[in-house]
């Protein structure tokens, strides 16, 4: 790749990054404070989000290890909770078909809820492509990892619950979801998969009701879109 298409795709991916980026910061230094409290050495902590890379089975392999739960209860649960990328990652099979598998192992490791919230919008409008989805990928890890290792030495100083980092997570992904609500089918689904999920989660086990109710909402909100397009041509 020629310095000036580098830089440029560099900087395009940056640009769609930086708000991940800065959500991740709180995040994941309130993921590095539940760590330390559990008794993880920061460079451990660092250990994990190098390796898992998944906020939300993170928390909650944090508090199963604080609580002192068998790893294989704890690796089994984490497993359950990451299924949905089962569907993201149908989606983007797609628009990145015929890529190298070297290239797509590299830009799946990097796969998450606010990566592909941000990513996949953008390949559907085109002029977006592996390469700028890549740099948002890697821009949101390094910062994810440096956060929760930052976390890991200061949790001594920061009260668990201190500054509401207890609801960043929650408020990043309203913020996400806001951003894709580019008409009243996207807001139709979301609102069913919301409701899908809270009605779920009281019949479900485990992390199941937002799987079904995600992918319900999603079939439901495809099969709306096509039959107003068949009603409009």
């Amino acid at each position: 790749m020629q310095p000036s298409i580098a830089s440029s795709v560099l900087g395009r991916g940056l640009s769609a990054a930086w708000p991940i980026c800065l959500g991740y910061l709180p995040i994941g230094m309130a993921l590095g404070v539940l760590g330390q409290k559990a008794g993880l050495h920061p460079l451990a902590i660092g250990f994990m989000s190098l390796v898992v890379f998944a906020g939300s089975s993170q928390f909650i392999a944090v508090s199963m290890i604080s609580s002192g739960m068998p790893a294989v209860t704890i690796v089994i649960t984490t497993f359950v909770v990451n299924l949905r990328h089962l569907l993201m990652s149908s989606a983007l099979a797609i628009p990145f078909r015929g890529r190298s598998r070297s290239v797509l192992t590299l830009f799946a490791y990097g796969v998450t809820d606010e990566s592909f919230a941000v990513n996949y919008p953008k390949l559907l409008e085109g002029d977006w492509y592996i390469e700028h989805a890549l740099v948002v990928n890697h821009a949101a890890n390094l910062t994810w990892i440096a956060s929760t290792v930052a976390g890991g030495y200061g949790g001594q100083y920061i009260p668990e619950g201190a500054f509401g980092i207890d609801y960043a997570l929650i408020a990043m992904f309203i913020c996400l979801l806001v951003f894709q609500l580019r008409g009243k089918i996207y807001l139709l689904t979301a609102i069913l998969g919301g409701a899908l999920a809270v009605g779920l989660a009281l019949i479900l086990p485990g992390n199941w009701h937002i799987i079904v109710a995600s992918t319900l909402a999603a079939a439901f909100g495809a099969f709306i879109k096509r039959h107003y397009r068949q009603l409009s041509s």
